[in-house]
């Protein structure tokens, strides 16, 4: 019986070794600047990861938001291809400082452990330490000042949060997040909001008739679309050698959109 669960766990974290093992890969073989930073949002420190892309004139910089298990492989990986595309990116860790025994994300024992933590941050902290990432990033010098936030799944409900609270963004790019539940938070939106949703992904896209409502409402741009057959999660599934053909569509199509918008700010 020992040894029928030992070899479960070894094939558990094989499995789990290999899920990251692509994230992994292409930031080692990415041929551009990465670098940890330290944004300082008063007294507390945001470790971020930041990536420049090779381009010859100052461009505009992606805030991206890490999904609800912290800042891992993939979030950064995803930060990369922002990269890739001729944008800065920076991936701040919300999970930074959480206590004295978790400076970091990686410093959780296990990513349930990182989600449960994640759940009890000050939503007002949070905000406060997107508003400093912001600030940082707009004002070093290969910035053209724009900036965009992105986020996945509790990062893209964030996304859409920080485009109520924030001044300055160019776009908000939701990544099967919800929006905020306060119709009041809607009227503070300046910002385009764009949201990507997977067709299997009824727990978020049930409340996508009630969001596009708010934002008629209140005169706020809200342009969706919804990838037939992918999941939640697709962007990372997506990139996973070993995702569904319907995860890697999704994610291709998506980042093609991504690039459109982008491109027109």
């Amino acid at each position: 019986m020992k040894l029928l669960s030992f070899l479960f766990l070894l094939l558990f974290l094989a499995e789990n070794t290999f899920a990251q093992d692509y994230a992994l890969r292409q930031l080692e073989e990415s041929p551009r600047h990465h670098e940890w930073v330290e944004v300082q949002d008063g007294d507390r420190t945001i470790h971020s990861f930041v990536v420049y892309p090779e381009v010859s004139e100052n461009a505009l910089a992606v805030i991206v938001i890490h999904e609800n298990r912290g800042l891992n492989e993939w979030a950064r990986s995803f930060a990369d291809q922002v990269a890739a595309a001729g944008y800065i990116a920076i991936a701040p860790d919300l999970l930074s400082e959480f206590d004295e025994d978790h400076i970091r994300t990686s410093d959780f024992a296990s990513s349930d452990d990182a989600r449960d933590a994640l759940y009890q941050l000050d939503p007002d902290r949070i905000t406060a330490d997107l508003k400093a990432v912001q600030q940082y990033i707009t004002s070093i010098p290969s910035s053209n000042g724009k900036v965009v936030v992105a986020g996945f799944c509790w990062g893209g409900s964030q996304s859409f949060r920080f485009a109520t609270n924030a001044d300055g963004l160019s776009a908000a790019l939701v990544f099967y997040g919800s929006a905020p539940t306060d119709e009041d938070r809607f009227q503070e939106i300046e910002t385009p909001v764009y949201g990507f949703y997977g067709g299997n992904d009824q727990r978020i896209n049930a409340t996508i008739p009630e969001t596009e409502e708010l934002m008629a409402k209140h005169d706020k741009f809200y342009e969706y679309n919804i990838y037939a057959g992918a999941g939640h999660g697709y962007m990372r599934s997506g990139d996973d050698p070993e995702g569904s053909e319907e995860n890697v569509t999704a994610r291709n199509q998506s980042w093609e959109w991504i690039k459109e918008i982008l491109g027109d700010l």
